[in-house]
């Protein structure tokens, strides 16, 4: 059974960092795509940071050049560096796992990570 599970989030005052990690269970890791997506309170859910396979990386636009993703496939785990952070980032964060084999795609969602951005 795949397990998604994402951890470090928490409270962080403005311009402060946090680094996110989403691990993966249940499967071989490197099979998989995973994405990190955020909610805020009463809008919907956003991508915030694609990541292929491979490692390559994309920001989007309202988290470029504060937010990193990266992996390591040794730790089963994709990890998602905030920095500079400001209270519209405030939202629950969620890793999104993706695996295409053959005609079928497989998809898991983790429970989620609270980040509050607040002085």
């Amino acid at each position: 059974q795949v397990q998604v599970v994402e951890s470090g989030g928490g409270l962080v005052q403005p311009g402060g960092s946090l680094r996110l990690s989403c691990a993966l269970s249940g499967d071989k890791f490197d099979l998989y795509a995973i994405a990190w997506y955020r909610q805020a309170p009463g809008k919907q859910r956003e991508l915030v940071a694609p990541n292929t396979r491979t490692g390559t990386t994309i920001d989007a636009d309202s988290v470029k050049g504060r937010f990193t993703i990266s992996r390591d496939n040794a730790k089963n785990t994709v990890y998602l560096q905030m920095n500079s952070l400001r209270p519209e980032d405030t939202a629950v964060y969620y890793c999104h796992a993706e695996k295409v084999t053959g005609i079928r795609q497989y998809m898991y969602w983790g429970q989620g990570t609270q980040v509050t951005v607040s002085s």
